[in-house]
């Protein structure tokens, strides 16, 4: 599982990246908010967030990220005591609120309940399965995919049978950089050859959804 931490307390900031490698969890930390909101579309399955940082809070991103997509787990950090700081976290979307200071284990206790993925291993059909955590296709041995593939097949696997639209696509997959409806569909070309036929859903004028049957 890949998470963001924005938390500018370097020591903090530190002793939750060390113990979260611990767990196997992949950790990209940031202690400033500008640049953590530059990365917010880097294909993350969970976000911890700070409210007081520098440049940009916690709240802010929060409600960016939320622009895009409703369902990633989020959960809220922060020495706030103030109630209406705290309904505003949870009007804007977070799914929790860990009050500051607290211990490591607390956190582990609301990662392992809010952020953990569903399927460690999902079954695409009889020869193809999929690894949440390590991000890896496999059909007699594993399937090699690029960056991009890789970050789509993810999203439509985190969302599977649910449409996932042209937008969202955008910002996860090419990370906030411009890119055109063409350059999705080469993708997804592309894509299509690796996965199970039919798998792979066209909604005209919107987007795609994989199909798959629970």
């Amino acid at each position: 599982m890949k998470i963001l931490l924005l938390e500018d307390n370097d020591r903090l900031n530190n002793s939750i990246v060390k113990r979260l490698e611990l767990k196997g969890y992949k950790i990209d930390s940031f202690t400033d908010g500008h640049k953590a909101l530059d990365s917010i579309y880097d294909g993350y399955d969970c976000f911890i967030l700070d409210i007081n940082v520098p440049s940009i809070d916690g709240i802010n991103i929060l409600k960016e990220i939320r622009e895009h997509d409703k369902s990633i787990p989020i959960l809220i950090i922060s020495s706030h005591i103030d109630l209406d700081t705290i309904k505003s976290a949870y009007g804007y979307g977070c799914n929790d609120y860990l009050k500051k200071p607290f211990f490591i284990d607390e956190l582990e206790v609301k990662i392992e309940k809010l952020c953990q993925l569903e399927d460690a291993i999902i079954q695409l059909d009889e020869d193809f399965t999929y690894h949440m955590e390590k991000r890896e296709l496999y059909k007699d041995g594993q399937i090699k995919l690029t960056k991009k593939e890789t970050l789509l097949l993810h999203q439509l696997l985190t969302h599977k049978n649910k449409v996932l639209s042209y937008d969202h696509i955008l910002n996860y997959v090419w990370e906030g950089d411009i890119a055109t409806t063409d350059s999705i569909r080469t993708l997804v070309m592309r894509l299509r050859k690796k996965i199970p036929q039919n798998s792979l859903e066209t909604i005209v004028d919107f987007g795609y959804k994989f199909n798959l049957r629970e």
